[in-house]
Formats: structure tokens, sequence, C-alpha cells
């Protein structure tokens, strides 16, 4: 399975490689204001699906806290129904003695 992931790991880069090889020419892209910014085709969209992915972590980051908090409340829940449980096994196996009347 791991070669399975290494040919397709290549293939894709080959692909990715070849399609920035076929698009090296200057392209001008524009914004607001009459802002520009000049550069080679394929490092624009470079540069624009880093910052997507990176803007996409970043949205993600207080879901991820948010579950990872949750789950450590979660852990500490579940061991203190684990010690009650054990606490009551405890009991049962070892019932009270009746007091010694004399």
């Amino acid at each position: 399975m791991k070669i399975l992931f290494r040919i397709v790991g290549v293939l894709l880069f080959v692909v990715f490689f070849g399609f920035a090889l076929k698009n090296t020419q200057e392209v001008a892209l524009g914004f607001f204001l009459d802002y520009e910014i000049r550069g080679p085709l394929v490092l624009l969209l470079l540069g624009f699906f880093a910052g997507g992915a990176v803007l996409g972590v970043l949205a993600m980051t207080p879901t991820v806290f948010r579950y990872r908090r949750e789950l450590n409340r979660q852990k500490r829940v579940s061991a203190l129904t684990q010690q009650q449980a054990e606490a009551q096994q405890a009991a049962r196996a070892n019932p009270p003695q009746p007091d010694n009347i004399a």
C-alpha cells in the first residue's frame, strides 16, 4: 500500500511540474483601485492556492480547539464514572460485616 501511495505521489508531482513548465508566461492580476500584480502564471496560482490553504486552516482552528476541549471534558467524565464503578464493584465484593454483640 505504501508503494502505491508513492507511485501516485510521483505521478502527481510529474503532472503538476509539467503544468508549471507549460504556464510560465507573465500575466497581470488586477485588483481594486487599479492595483496590479505581474508575474508568472504558475507562481500566482501557487501563491493564491497557498493563501487559500492558510485561510482554510485558520478558519478551522476554533472548531478544532472546541472539539479538543470537549474531548478532554468527556475523558474526565469517563474517568470519574470509571472510578465510581470501580468503587461500587469493590463495595459489592467486600460487604460490610455485622457488628459483634457481646
